[in-house]
């Protein structure tokens, strides 16, 4: 009988992939980093399942390369389950230290929850990779289950009952998404982006549930029912059209008029009921309220308006250009995508310094417009889908292998994940000093500032590659370089920002996440913000 490999290698006996290794070190020095400043029995968990998915992720990557995988998955990158499993769990486990430095035993326990949460989907996806993994892979499977079994008996001793019903609710609904989205959506995800996409998807949902069971007058945040109303209502709307229009042909205009009433009739008679009944007031009039309610905000929403008009134009004019030039590229060059970063940036930093609250509403707004615009083109609806199709083809690239585009939506997502996932109440004692106070900035930094010049400089004048990688050492040190002038920069302009020495955990804090661009294959406009939050946080 064949022994199954140690790490080197996996069991298959083919090499192991240099930058997959380095990827995998650099994901376990942020584990272990914030094991370090952790230092609990949930942390442990955590570098657990962090091993068992290094090597669970050789199988997952195996099962890609032999298309025996249950579904289609993105193919231009490894399996990612690793980087991906760890991040619910850190986010956890972070925001349960910065809710128990406050003093707020709700949101100390939420923080539990989201790490207990994050631990089973991760596992999940582990245990499906195992089960149709052949031969069987006898060593893998062992240290799996002693992982699992580790993780399971401290949760199991630590969660209250109610909160073991909330994990494993929001895990069916994971195994269920899984079923029906990968179905639909095939080569749009890896298993890791799926697990991190998904995951969180069904986390809301669940939580969205309970508020909407157990709701109180006057308890929780407005802004928070918003996002979990919008998101939850898109995805749902996303699911009922991709299975009516099995169905029927999506592109004449009877199926297009069909479309526009019934989201219509949707929004009108399911997402706002459900958000008035959350927030106890007409959602329409609190919303107009909210976004007119200083002029600072008529200000900024102007501001904001000007800079949308000038993406519209660069789409125009990038595709005027094509059309008029004689070799007909069918890509923009990496330089012309960069543009939106630089126009996202511009946008995000005066809504930080000036107005959180008008930011975290007015991303949740532009979210729904992304997902809804996407419907539009992936449906061909009538009158703006083919529009839309040969507008945004030129921006494809090898990310955007299945039949949705979602640069841009993980775009949006990984600029506003940072404003939207700090816990508010646990921020009002100055909890969020030092490192913690470049948090909303994480997105910024990560991808508006660190992947753009890396990806600028490192296409027009990097030489060194890393090993196994397209990314250049040059474009990984003008990154890290460019976002330490952007905390400087921070620091001159927004007098909220006191990191109070902390310096050297921002500079690896910086390196590391670089470092992990330069390795990755997953979606980066996703995976970077949310490990420089982690770590910032910690």
């Amino acid at each position: 009988m064949t022994r199954e490999c140690a790490p080197p290698t996996p069991e298959s006996g083919a090499p192991l992939s240099g930058s997959v290794l380095a990827e995998a070190a650099v994901v376990f020095v942020v584990v272990l980093s914030i094991h370090a400043a952790v230092w609990d029995r949930y942390s442990w968990c955590a570098v657990a399942l962090a091993v068992q998915a290094f090597y669970v992720q050789y199988k997952w990557d195996r099962l890609l390369q032999q298309g025996s995988a249950v579904f289609q998955f993105r193919m231009s990158a490894n399996s990612g389950l690793l980087p991906a499993s760890v991040v619910m769990p850190l986010l956890g486990l972070v925001m349960k230290e910065r809710c128990q430095a406050a003093g707020n035993p709700y949101f100390e326990r939420f923080g539990i929850v989201v790490a207990a949460t994050g631990m089973a989907v991760a596992l999940f996806s582990s245990v499906l990779a195992l089960g149709i993994t052949r031969p069987v892979p006898t060593n893998t499977c062992v240290i799996s289950g002693l992982a699992g079994g580790v993780i399971i008996y401290i949760m199991k001793h630590s969660l209250s009952v109610g909160e073991v019903i909330e994990v494993l609710e929001a895990l069916l609904i994971f195994v269920y998404l899984n079923m029906i989205l990968l179905y639909l959506l095939p080569r749009c995800f890896t298993p890791g982006e799926a697990l991190l996409v998904l995951g969180g998807i069904s986390f809301m949902l669940n939580q969205l549930i309970k508020r909407s069971l157990t709701v109180v007058e006057s308890q929780g945040d407005p802004l928070d029912f918003f996002l979990l109303v919008v998101v939850v209502g898109m995805v749902l709307m996303g699911i009922f059209f991709s299975t009516l229009f099995v169905f029927m042909d999506s592109g004449t205009w009877a199926s297009s008029i069909f479309f526009h009433l019934m989201t219509c009739v949707l929004g009108l008679g399911v997402v706002l009921p459900w958000l008035h009944r959350l927030i106890r007031r007409n959602p329409l009039l609190w919303l107009f309220q909210f976004l007119f309610q200083t002029e600072t905000r008529v200000c900024l929403l102007a501001y904001w308006c000007l800079l949308a008009t000038m993406a519209c134009l660069v789409v125009l004019y990038q595709n005027a250009k094509r059309s008029s030039s004689e070799s007909k590229k069918h890509q923009a060059p990496t330089i012309t995508r960069k543009y939106f970063h630089f126009i996202v940036v511009a946008t995000y930093i005066p809504g930080i310094i000036l107005d959180r609250p008008l930011l975290y509403v007015a991303a949740t707004v532009c979210l729904a417009v992304f997902i809804f615009l996407e419907y539009v083109r992936y449906f061909r609806i009538k009158p703006l889908g083919h529009t839309l199709r040969s507008l945004l083809s030129l921006f494809l690239d090898e990310r955007d292998s299945g039949p949705l585009i979602l640069t841009h939506i993980y775009l949006l997502l990984g600029m506003s994940l940072p404003i939207w996932l700090v816990p508010r109440p646990c921020t009002q004692k100055g909890s969020l000093g030092g490192a913690r106070a470049l948090v909303p900035y994480a997105g910024v930094l990560a991808v508006g500032v660190g992947d753009t010049v890396a990806s600028i400089f490192g296409s027009t004048m990097g030489e060194i590659r890393w090993p196994g990688t397209k990314k250049t050492f040059e474009g990984t040190m003008t990154s890290i370089f460019a976002q330490i002038i952007s905390v400087a920069l921070i620091l001159i302009f927004d007098s909220g920002v006191d990191l109070n020495y902390s310096y050297a955990w921002i500079l690896g804090s910086i390196s590391t996440v670089s470092l992990l661009e330069a390795y990755t294959t997953q979606i980066d406009n996703l995976l970077l913000p949310l490990y420089l939050l982690i770590l910032l946080m910690a």
